[in-house]
C-alpha cells in the first residue's frame, strides 16, 4: 500500500475478496485463541489438548477447502480484480503444462533454498545475539517470503491492488488454515513428537492484533500511502516487542 500509494494517489480493490480473506483470518485467530485458553485454564498438562488440536485442524482444513471452492468455483466472479482480464490479455496466457512445469521447478528451488536458510539462520542469530522468538516470527518470515513480498509490491506499483492484497492476505490464510493444521496431523507420523495448536499467549496476541488491523484497513476497498505507513508501524512495533523480549534461561 505504501509503494502503490506513492505512485498512485488512491488505489481500489475488490471489497468482497478482501473481507472474505479477513474473515478467514479471523477464523484462524479463533482457532488459535481457544486452545491457548484451554491450556491456560487446565494447566500445562491439559489431557485433551492433543485431541482438541486434531479436531480443530480438521475443521480448519475443511474451512480452507470450502474457501477454495467459494473463491474459485461458485463465486469466482466476486474475486475478479479490476483490470485482470486486460492484464492477462497483454501478458499472454500460459499453457497448463508450462505453468505446471514452472510451478514444480519453483517449488523445488524454494525447498532447496529453505534448507540453506534454516542451516544458516541458527549460527547467524547466535552471532548477532538475536532471540529465537524474533528470528522465528520475523527474520525467517521476511526471508522465507521475500519473493511473495516483492511480487506484492510490484503488483501495487502497477496499480493492481487486487493481486497485491490477494498475495499478502492469501498467503497468511494458507499458512493459518492449511499449513498449520496439516502440520498438526502430520506430526503424529513424522517428527519427534505431536504438535498442538496451543501457542503461547504472546504469539496468539500478536496474531490477533495483526488480524484486527488488517480487517480494519482492508474493509473499505481503497488504499493510499498512509494506510501502508499505519500497517508498517504496527509491524515494526510488534517486531520491537519480540526483539527486546527476554531470552529464557536454559533449564
Amino acid at each position: 500500500m505504501l509503494a502503490g500509494g506513492l505512485r498512485h494517489r488512491e488505489q481500489h480493490y475488490n471489497v468482497a475478496a478482501a473481507r472474505s480473506q479477513a474473515t478467514m483470518l479471523t477464523l484462524a485467530v479463533i482457532a488459535l485463541i481457544l486452545p491457548a485458553a484451554y491450556r491456560s485454564a487446565a494447566g500445562p498438562d491439559a489431557p485433551e489438548i492433543g485431541s482438541l488440536s486434531i479436531w480443530i485442524a480438521f475443521v480448519l482444513l475443511a474451512a480452507y477447502a470450502a474457501n477454495l471452492v467459494f473463491s474459485l468455483v461458485t463465486h469466482a466472479s466476486l474475486f475478479a480484480g479490476s483490470g485482470e482480464g486486460e492484464a492477462r490479455a497483454q501478458e499472454g496466457a500460459w499453457s497448463p503444462a508450462r505453468a505446471g512445469g514452472v510451478l514444480a521447478a519453483a517449488t523445488a528451488a524454494i525447498a532447496w533454498m529453505s534448507e540453506i536458510l534454516v542451516g544458516a539462520i541458527e549460527p547467524s542469530s547466535e552471532a548477532l545475539g538475536l532471540n529465537d522468538a524474533f528470528v522465528g516470527v520475523f527474520v525467517v518470515a521476511i526471508l522465507g517470503n521475500a519473493a511473495e513480498h516483492a511480487t506484492a509490491v510490484t503488483a501495487a506499483l502497477r496499480n493492481r491492488m487486487d493481486l497485491s492484497l490477494s498475495i499478502a492476505m492469501g498467503s497468511s490464510v494458507q499458512v493459518a488454515l492449511f499449513v498449520a493444521p496439516l502440520l498438526v496431523l502430520l506430526s503424529f507420523f513424522v517428527g519427534p513428537g505431536p504438535m498442538d495448536l496451543a501457542f503461547n499467549g504472546g504469539m496468539v496476541l500478536t496474531v490477533l492484533l495483526a488480524v484486527l488491523i488488517t480487517g480494519q484497513v482492508a474493509g473499505d476497498g481503497r488504499s493510499d500511502w498512509l494506510k501502508g505507513v499505519q500497517l508498517l508501524a504496527v509491524y515494526v512495533i510488534l517486531g520491537l516487542a519480540y526483539f527486546f523480549a527476554p531470552v529464557p534461561s536454559p533449564a
